[in-house]
C-alpha cells in the first residue's frame, strides 16, 4: 500500500488547521478581543494594543442606514460618545462599507459628517476592505462591541432593546452599552454580555 509522504501529510494537516486558526481569531465574548490595526479618517493608524488599560467601544456605522440615523438625528449616539470618552473610554466609529456600496464614505466625507452631526468619537476607523468588520463578525449598523482594559471582549450586540428606526423609541429604552460599561467600571459582571444586534446589514465587499 502506498503511504503519503511526510510533506503531503504536513500539507493536509495545514489545510485542516487553517480554518480552525481563522475562526480562533474572530471575536467571542469573554475571550481576548482580536487585535486590529486600522487607519482613521484623519490618516492616523490606530491599533487595539495602543489602548491597553482602557475600555474600548467599537460602533459599526452607516450614514444612510435609518437605524443609524435614529441614534444620530436624536443626538443619542453623540451623547454616549461624549459621556464615555469623558470617563476615559476610547470610542471608535467603524465604517466597513465597501467602495461603491451603500454607506461607503471617503475620509473627507466622514469628517464633514462628524462635524455636521457634532459626533465626538475618539476616531472614525475606515474599513473599506471589511477586514476589521469580519474580524469582529459585525453584522449590522449599529453593532456594538466593548473591550475591557485587559483586552477581553465583554459585550457584543445591540445598542439598546428597541430594534426600530423610530427616534421616539429611544426614550425609555434600555441602553445595553451604558449598562455594560457602568457595571464593568463598578467591578460588577455585565448582566447581558451578548444581545442580538439590529439594523442594516454591513455592506461588505462582494456582498
Amino acid at each position: 500500500m502506498h503511504l503519503p509522504s511526510r510533506a503531503a501529510l504536513t500539507a493536509a494537516i495545514t489545510l485542516i488547521l487553517l480554518p480552525i486558526s481563522s475562526r480562533a481569531q474572530t471575536a467571542r465574548v469573554n475571550a481576548p478581543a482580536p487585535d486590529f490595526t486600522a487607519t482613521d479618517s484623519q490618516g492616523q493608524t490606530r491599533s487595539l494594543d495602543q489602548y491597553h488599560g482602557k475600555y474600548v467601544v467599537l460602533e459599526w456605522h452607516n450614514q444612510g442606514c435609518p437605524f443609524t440615523r435614529k441614534h444620530y438625528v436624536s443626538g443619542n449616539m453623540q451623547a454616549l460618545q461624549k459621556e464615555w470618552t469623558a470617563k476615559g473610554v476610547a470610542w471608535f466609529t467603524v465604517i466597513s462599507s465597501a467602495p461603491g456600496a451603500q454607506g461607503y464614505v471617503t475620509a473627507a466625507q466622514e469628517n464633514d459628517y462628524m462635524a455636521k452631526m457634532h459626533a465626538v468619537p475618539t476616531a472614525a476607523l475606515l474599513d473599506p476592505d471589511g477586514k476589521l468588520g469580519r474580524l469582529y463578525n459585525a453584522k449590522t449598523t449599529p453593532d456594538m462591541f466593548i473591550i475591557d482594559p485587559q483586552g477581553k471582549l465583554i459585550y457584543a450586540g445591540a445598542i439598546d432593546n428597541r430594534p426600530t428606526p423610530d427616534v421616539e423609541d429611544i426614550q425609555g429604552a434600555e441602553n445595553y452599552v451604558s449598562d455594560a460599561l457602568s457595571s464593568a467600571m463598578a467591578g460588577k459582571p455585565v448582566a447581558n454580555p451578548y444581545t442580538r444586534a439590529y439594523g442594516c446589514s454591513v455592506k461588505y465587499r462582494d456582498e
